[in-house]
């Protein structure tokens, strides 16, 4: 399961420190709003949860914002390990078309199948790297 998965995030202080890293990948990857709250899972209209979490306030506490989250830091680690000499390249990879997703980048895969999406990039990639 994802990263988070073995180890619960309770604290407020933590859940906080942890939305703060996570917009800082999506900003890393250079996504819009739309695109971040759908890799989030929230509706794209709700830009004050994206403010919220930027602002270091917790992220949600539902399961499935969880392990979304630990899924994105599954995904970024892999794409570090997989670019260490390339971090432009690690930062590009989620909004570049990819042959193995139809031509899709990974954030559009993510947007058309949903959680689902993201299992399967975060799959690909470990994959990639042997896991």
């Amino acid at each position: 399961m994802g990263a988070l998965a073995d180890k619960p995030v309770t604290g407020s202080e933590d859940r906080g420190a942890l939305a703060r890293m996570t917009m800082t990948l999506l900003d890393h990857w250079q996504l819009g709003t739309e695109d971040q709250a759908a890799l989030l899972g929230i509706a794209a209209s709700n830009r004050a949860a994206l403010a919220r979490y930027r602002r270091g306030e917790p992220i949600g506490g539902s399961r499935d914002q969880y392990e979304r989250v630990g899924h994105l830091l599954g995904i970024h680690k892999n794409l570090r390990l997989l670019f260490p000499q390339n971090r432009d390249l690690a930062y590009r990879w989620m909004s570049t078309r990819n042959r193995a997703f139809d031509n899709l980048t990974p954030v559009e895969v993510v947007k058309e199948w949903g959680f689902a999406g993201l299992l399967m990039v975060r799959a690909y990639l470990d994959r990639a790297r042997g896991q």
